[in-house]
């Protein structure tokens, strides 16, 4: 008897077959990191978008809610260089960082750790998640000593109140996501005699990162990852190693202002995370496309071992 031919799907159900085939493809990672942590530096220029915004706080509710446990640190550089033009406050930068006066310090705290770490926790809760703001108001985690550098001819700079995380409150953070809740952090610190710090954001996530042992940190700025060639984005390298990308820092294909960030990165590898991921969090569902998509969308990279040991699992799961 001949096999009956499968019905043709309509339009409509291949549109829905289509969703379904991406839910399928996204159950094994969801397996794979239930129950592990990744902390999202969320940058001032994706908070800026308020449409991208939106979708990246909704792919937080959505990993949270597969039982991902999901720690938010987050910056705000342009609404503090708003609130300081308002003040009539002219933003003065050292060597890339804010130059942080008693006058600038308040509008820090006033703006990014009251302000937008409370929208952005109400926003949390308002798509359907769990949320706490982790600020001088309520539970601060964050502890450190102002930040010293060198100048060119090894003279010290001065940059004002901006400091270094030498602590993190790891046990307030993880019972928070042990709850199921979402820890909302400002990249600000204070020291052991009460002087509060404005921290590079950058900086404040990967200290929290390898204080609690996650397993990704994910940056999230205004560049879609590490490009072979910064004129053409199909370019993207979707995965690096830790040699690799001192490979490509030394070969000049990382270059100018994606240095500091990689190099960043590669120093967070040594301090323990697992992988890292770069992505454009103004490209709709980044987040998700990257955690829960075989080919993601920006760049993860990885440690030289933890490459090898997958390599060797890979090995094992083929004889």
């Amino acid at each position: 008897m001949p096999t009956p031919a499968k019905p043709k799907p309509s339009s409509a159900q291949a549109k829905a077959i289509q969703k379904a085939d991406t839910l399928i493809e996204a159950l094994g990672w969801i397996r794979k990191f239930r129950d592990t942590t990744t902390v999202i530096k969320l940058g001032g220029s994706v908070v800026e978008h308020p449409d991208s915004l939106r979708h990246l706080l909704l792919d937080i509710v959505f990993m949270s809610t597969l039982g991902m446990r999901v720690v938010v640190v987050h910056g705000g550089g342009k609404a503090i260089s708003r609130a300081m033009d308002r003040a009539g406050i002219t933003p003065r930068f050292v060597q890339g960082r804010r130059y942080t006066d008693q006058a600038t310090l308040d509008i820090v705290e006033q703006v990014l750790a009251t302000e937008l770490n409370h929208d952005l926790v109400a926003k949390l809760e308002e798509y359907g998640g769990r949320a706490m703001s982790l600020n001088f108001l309520s539970t601060n985690v964050l502890f450190g000593e102002r930040l010293a550098l060198d100048g060119p001819g090894g003279e010290p700079v001065d940059l004002g109140f901006v400091g270094d995380v030498t602590r993190v409150d790891r046990l307030t953070i993880e019972n928070l996501t042990y709850a199921g809740q979402v820890p909302v952090i400002p990249s600000m610190a204070i020291t052991a005699d009460g002087q509060k710090l404005n921290v590079n954001a950058d900086t404040a996530a990967t200290a929290v990162a390898a204080a609690i042992g996650a397993e990704k940190l994910v940056i999230l700025s205004d560049i879609p990852g590490v490009l072979l060639d910064v004129g053409d984005p199909e370019s993207l390298v979707h995965s690096l190693s830790a040699s690799e990308a001192r490979r490509l820092i030394a070969e000049g294909t990382i270059s100018a202002g994606m240095i500091p960030k990689i190099e960043g990165c590669l120093d967070t590898l040594e301090r323990g995370v697992k992988k890292i991921h770069v992505i454009d969090g103004r490209l709709r569902h980044s987040l998700l496309l990257e955690i829960y998509t075989t080919s993601g969308v920006g760049t993860e990279l990885i440690r030289d071992d933890a490459l090898a040991a997958a390599a060797l699992e890979s090995a094992t799961a083929t004889r």
